[in-house]
């Protein structure tokens, strides 16, 4: 498991998400200036596939999201689940990972689907009908259930919670966005951009409730919010995928097969292990 990082951390690592590009390491030895590219997987044009970056994988996400991806407030690298997830990927493709700026969650798949910024947005994104009406997904990586976050003591609970008084936080443009839409009508839902803010309000009486990914319930929770407790765990049965490009269907393919490499080498029981203490 990683090692704990303190409220006041988060904090920092959210209010530094707006910097420069950050650069994360991995697989190759060089990379090229060049723009635009065709990459291979093996001598058969038909397994080619664009890159914005000769040489490199680009990747966008929303990097205040422990513990999938956020910034390390001492390095200044990005860090989490998918981080690695990716960093792996790219390795089995022979090429160097890039992160972009940190990019709000719901502009990730519509920036995917423009195409030219980035080749691949990996940050717990999950697979969802309308999603795919935009971009194509790699093979689920990760399963997930939502959970409803507040105080420790609280006597809140659903039923409660769905009234015109409660104030319900949620990052903006999420599965958790739209259950609070569906499920809990009367009350005032809250997007936001950043869930580590979003968890203080909950804290400070801000708001109610937070409706969250349960992964990262857990883990922000055991790491820096001893004063909340998740008192509903969703069964939402999401999964979670790797937004690429309809343009770029080898990517896709050549993602897959690295996900299943590392399925059947025994890569993604270890990243789990690190950073969920036990495989999902």
């Amino acid at each position: 498991m990683k090692n704990s990082m303190s409220r006041r951390q988060f904090i920092l690592a959210a209010g530094a998400l707006a910097g420069s590009a950050v650069l994360a390491g991995c697989g190759g030895s060089s990379t090229s200036s060049s723009s635009t590219s065709t990459s291979t997987d093996s001598s058969s044009s038909d397994d080619s596939y664009t890159l914005v970056k000769d040489g490199t994988l680009t990747v966008a996400a929303e990097l205040g999201f422990a513990p999938f991806e956020y910034m390390n407030d001492q390095t200044g690298d990005p860090e989490g689940f998918d981080v690695d997830v990716i960093n792996a990927i790219a390795d089995k493709l022979g090429l160097q990972c890039e992160y972009l700026p940190s990019q709000k969650f719901d502009t990730l798949v519509p920036l995917i689907k423009q195409g030219g910024k980035a080749d691949v947005s990996i940050a717990a994104i999950t697979i969802t009908d309308e999603r795919e009406e935009s971009v194509d997904f790699s093979e689920p990586y990760l399963d997930s259930n939502q959970a409803i976050v507040a105080l420790k003591g609280s006597t809140e609970t659903e039923e409660t919670l769905n009234d015109a008084s409660k104030k319900v936080v949620c990052q903006s443009g999420t599965t958790g966005n739209d259950w609070i839409t569906e499920n809990l009508p009367n009350a005032t839902c809250v997007p936001t951009d950043d869930v580590t803010l979003a968890l203080t309000g909950v804290s400070t009486g801000s708001y109610n409730a937070m409706v969250v990914d349960l992964p990262v319930a857990k883990y922000m929770l055991a790491n820096s919010f001893s004063d909340l407790d998740i008192i509903e765990e969703i069964a939402t049965g999401e999964q979670y995928g790797i937004a690429i490009s309809k343009d770029n269907p080898n990517l896709t393919k050549a993602v897959n097969k690295a996900l299943e490499d590392m399925k059947s080498d025994g890569t993604m029981d270890s990243i789990e292990t690190k950073w969920f203490g036990s495989t999902i």
